[in-house]
C-alpha cells in the first residue's frame, strides 16, 4: 500500500465531473488518513498554469503532470498523456482510466470502498473517457451534464461536499429532459451553422442542447470536413474554447492557446482582451492562420492587436 504524505491542499480540475469526483474522493481519503478535512481548490487549465505552487506538500488530480509538480511530498493522480518522468513526486498514472477511477482505487486500498462510490466511479469513468459503447453512456453523460449545467462550486454546495449525494440526484431529471428535447434541435441547428476557422478547425455555433454530444455526433457522422471542432462559451467574464476531434488532434490545437486536456477533448481560456464570442472567433482565426508578421509576434502582442480590432468595431 502506498504511503501518502499529508497534503496542505488538494488541487483538481474545475471544468468537469471527473475533477469534482476525484477531488472529493481525495478529500475523503485525507480525512481518513489524517483526521482533517483538507481544503480543495479547483482550476481551469489556464488559471492552473499561473498558480504559484508554494505548498511543501499537495495532492493533485485531473491536471496534467508537468515538471513544476515534480516535488518531494507532492502526489499526482492523473490520466492525461505526459512527457514528464517523475523524479521526486509520487505519480499515479493510467491513461486508460479517469482520474476519478484512479482516486477511487486509491480509496479502496484504504478501506473506503462502497457500492455508491463504485457506481459513481463507473459512471464518471464512462462519461470522462466518452465510452460510447458502454450501456450506461447516456446516463453517464447526464451525470457529467450536472457540472456543465450547474458548475463545479454550485454543485459542490448543493451536495454539501459529500460525493455520495451525486447518485440519483433530482437534478438528473432536468438534465435528461433537456437532452431528449434540446439535443435533436441543437444538432440540426448547429449542422447548418458550421463556420470555417482554418482548414483543420471548424467553429460550431450552438444555442441549445448538450454541446459535447452535438459536436461528437457532428464528427462521428461526418457532417463536416474539419477534423477539429471548437465551441466558445462565456463563464466568469472569460471566453472558453472547447476543442474536440476523433484523430487525436484537439490537444495540439488547444496547446496553441495555452490550454490542455485529452488528445480528443481539450480546452483553453482565451486572453482577457477577448470579451465576446465574435472577438474569440477573430482571435482563433489570427492564431490558426499565420499570414502576417503579427501572427508571429508574442502572445501579448496578439492580445494588443485583438484589443485594437475590437475597438475598431465599436
Amino acid at each position: 500500500m502506498l504511503t501518502l504524505p499529508k497534503p496542505e491542499v488538494i488541487l483538481t480540475h474545475e471544468s468537469d465531473l471527473d475533477g469534482l469526483f476525484a477531488g472529493l474522493l481525495l478529500q475523503r481519503l485525507a480525512k481518513k488518513l489524517f483526521g482533517e478535512r483538507i481544503r480543495v481548490e479547483a482550476y481551469h487549465y489556464n488559471h492552473w498554469k499561473l498558480r504559484d505552487l508554494r505548498e511543501k506538500s499537495a495532492w493533485v488530480t485531473d491536471l496534467s503532470f508537468e515538471p513544476r509538480l515534480d516535488k518531494p511530498d507532492w502526489v499526482v493522480i492523473d490520466h492525461h498523456v505526459t512527457g514528464t518522468t517523475p523524479k521526486n513526486a509520487r505519480f499515479i498514472h493510467d491513461v486508460t482510466k479517469s482520474a476519478g477511477t484512479l482516486c477511487y482505487e486509491l480509496c479502496c486500498e484504504h478501506g473506503l470502498a462502497s457500492p455508491t462510490l463504485e457506481r459513481l466511479a463507473h459512471l464518471n469513468n464512462v462519461a470522462d473517457l466518452f465510452l460510447t459503447e458502454d450501456p450506461d453512456f447516456t446516463l453517464a453523460g447526464d451525470y457529467a451534464g450536472l457540472v456543465k449545467n450547474y458548475s463545479f462550486w454550485n454543485l459542490h454546495a448543493l451536495i454539501g461536499g459529500e460525493v455520495e449525494n451525486l447518485l440519483d440526484h433530482p437534478l438528473l431529471e432536468v438534465v435528461a429532459v433537456k437532452r431528449r428535447v434540446e439535443d435533436p434541435i441543437g444538432f440540426a441547428w448547429s449542422q447548418k451553422h458550421l463556420t470555417a476557422i482554418s482548414p483543420q478547425v471548424g467553429y460550431v455555433d450552438n444555442i441549445v442542447g448538450n454541446t459535447n454530444l452535438i459536436v461528437h455526433h457532428l464528427l462521428e457522422r461526418g457532417a463536416t470536413t474539419h477534423t477539429v471542432l471548437v465551441t466558445l462559451f462565456r463563464r466568469a467574464n472569460c471566453i472558453f474554447a472547447s476543442f474536440r476531434s476523433r484523430n487525436n488532434e484537439a490537444l495540439n490545437v488547444a496547446e496553441k492557446f495555452q490550454g490542455g486536456g485529452h488528445a480528443n477533448a481539450a480546452g483553453a481560456i482565451l486572453p482577457k482582451s477577448v470579451r465576446t464570442i465574435e472577438d474569440g472567433l477573430d482571435y482563433l482565426r489570427l492564431m490558426l492562420n499565420p499570414k502576417s508578421p503579427a501572427a508571429d509576434a508574442t502572445f501579448n502582442s496578439l492580445e494588443s492587436l485583438l484589443a485594437g480590432v475590437s475597438v475598431g468595431k465599436k
